[in-house]
């Protein structure tokens, strides 16, 4: 053989041989953290989609108990997933300014959301964090409260129309969310609560839904298989009229904008002057990064369509959910009562923001909610650099760590009795005594979540408004949730509730 070719084919040889070698030993540091014992090639893939149904949180919640607070699974042969619930190793992971990055499982969604502030990676989330941050400014989170309470008002007419027959009652509340993201986000009313089959609202249904089962779904994990299943003709084909219609809000609110300059008028003065609000696009079109430019439609596209997939169905199903113990818990729903007749009387007003600051208790309700039922079960991180947690373990660089707020939430040790509903766990006494890290439905440290007084502020808003004018119970005695943790904790069955008047109303 030829020398030169010889030695290119020792090279090529000694490469591969590295490779497999520091292969190797990153597998056996990974299966040094405890797990279920996975299959050649698909890993732990096939138990999660038969054995459990391809419910994540069952999953989860068998191999916390058999493993505990720190396993590892295996997607297909490549993907090492190492879950925790410990709240001294989440602190660990999150108050670090080095493992802020998410893991790759969140590129698929980029072809929705772009490379938003959820998505986005390095220097260009640095900056983006910074220049929205103001945005979430409670004067003008404040100017928010007469679009919850509009639209609140709104879903109660819906949920009294019902006359007390069982509805999934998270169809409902979608439906209320989603206006409420679209006039806070954009500024513009799809009036989704009247037109449920509008395209829109339907293309934003559709979009959800596809993406959720491709998450269930590891062989969709490419984007050349998920765009050849239905799912992936449903996604894209929704995402055509979602982008097409963001695409064109932003134009026409540039154009009005500009016109606006030309006229000589205070673009402040006539922005404050559609009735008195600014939505998060008129922020972030006079938004400028570090070196003084105005962002692209592009780059605002991004962050617009960000908002709305992470504050629609998010919200949606925490208030399914605490419309569910709330009715699952006549002693809570009757301290809401109280709560609010303390505060509006006899009074039919709407809620003002001062109003809400002073829910102490509907709060509390709100948290243990949360506590119980997280929006979003799983959040993970890409990990860069080894990460030593409790208990001797390392989880070497390459692997993706997911956090399980279910299960926390649900922990024994954490949480005495987990799965009573009990408000008074956030009392101020009973919070300080437990580890900062053990509630962290908003996530927490670099990454937090941008918008939680955003979401609260709704949410203390719809949840008023309902216990104001109605009663919930359950649709027959012992009735419980089954949930599915996917990207969003859901009720299989939407949430099965009854509403009717409440008689004595404030």
């Amino acid at each position: 053989m030829d020398p030169v070719m010889l030695g290119l084919v020792l090279m090529a040889l000694a490469f591969a041989a590295n490779l497999f070698n520091r292969r190797l030993k990153w597998t056996k540091a990974v299966n040094l953290i405890p797990g279920p014992p996975a299959m050649p090639i698909l890993g732990n893939s096939w138990d999660l989609l038969w054995t459990f149904k391809a419910n994540q949180t069952q999953a989860f919640d068998f191999w916390t108990k058999t493993y505990g607070d720190i396993f590892r699974v295996w997607i297909g042969h490549n993907n090492a997933i190492v879950i925790l619930s410990k709240p001294e190793d989440i602190e660990i992971l999150l108050s670090s300014n080095k493992h802020i990055e998410k893991s790759r499982a969140y590129r698929q969604i980029e072809t929705w959301i772009g490379q938003g502030l959820l998505t986005s990676r390095g220097q260009k989330w640095h900056s983006r964090r910074k220049m929205i941050t103001p945005t979430f400014h409670f004067r003008i989170l404040d100017q928010f409260v007469e679009v919850f309470n509009r639209n609140s008002h709104i879903l109660v007419d819906k949920l009294l129309s019902t006359n007390g027959k069982t509805i999934p009652i998270h169809s409902f509340v979608a439906l209320c969310t989603l206006d409420i993201i679209c006039e806070t986000a954009m500024g513009t009313n799809v009036d989704a609560q009247k037109n449920s089959t509008s395209s829109y609202v339907t293309a934003v249904n559709d979009a959800t839904v596809s993406f959720h089962n491709r998450s269930m779904k590891p062989w969709l994990s490419r984007e050349v298989m998920f765009n050849a299943s239905a799912d992936g003709k449903t996604f894209n084909a929704a995402l055509k009229i979602l982008h097409k219609y963001t695409r064109e809000v932003i134009e026409n609110r540039r154009r009005e904008r500009d016109a606006r300059r030309r006229s000589s008028l205070s673009v402040s003065e006539k922005d404050l002057g559609f009735k008195k609000r600014t939505a998060f696009l008129d922020q972030l079109l006079q938004a400028k990064d570090p070196e003084g430019i105005p962002l692209r439609d592009s780059d605002i596209q991004e962050e617009v369509d960000t908002f709305m997939f992470e504050g629609h169905d998010t919200t949606a199903a925490a208030l399914s959910f605490i419309f569910y113990n709330v009715a699952a818990n006549p002693k809570v729903q009757e301290s809401l009562v109280e709560e609010m007749d303390q505060i509006f009387g006899d009074s039919d007003r709407a809620a003002t923001s001062q109003d809400l600051q002073t829910m102490k208790y509907t709060e509390r309700v709100i948290k243990e909610t949360l506590r119980m039922y997280p929006s979003v079960p799983l959040f993970a991180r890409a990990i860069k650099e080894d990460l030593p947690v409790t208990g001797g373990y390392v989880i070497p660089a390459g692997s993706n760590v997911t956090i399980s707020c279910f299960q926390m939430g649900r922990n024994p040790d954490v949480w005495p009795e987990p799965e009573k509903f009990d408000p008074d766990r956030f009392l101020p006494e009973n919070t300080a005594r437990r580890h900062p890290y053990a509630y962290v439905p908003f996530s927490a440290g670099p990454r937090n979540c941008i918008g939680q007084k955003f979401a609260m502020l709704e949410m203390k808003s719809t949840v008023s408004r309902v216990i104001r004018r109605c009663t919930l119970s359950l649709p027959s005695p012992g009735y419980k949730l089954e949930v599915q943790g996917r990207l969003i904790l859901k009720s299989t069955d939407g949430v099965l509730l009854k509403v009717s008047p409440r008689t004595t109303q404030s």
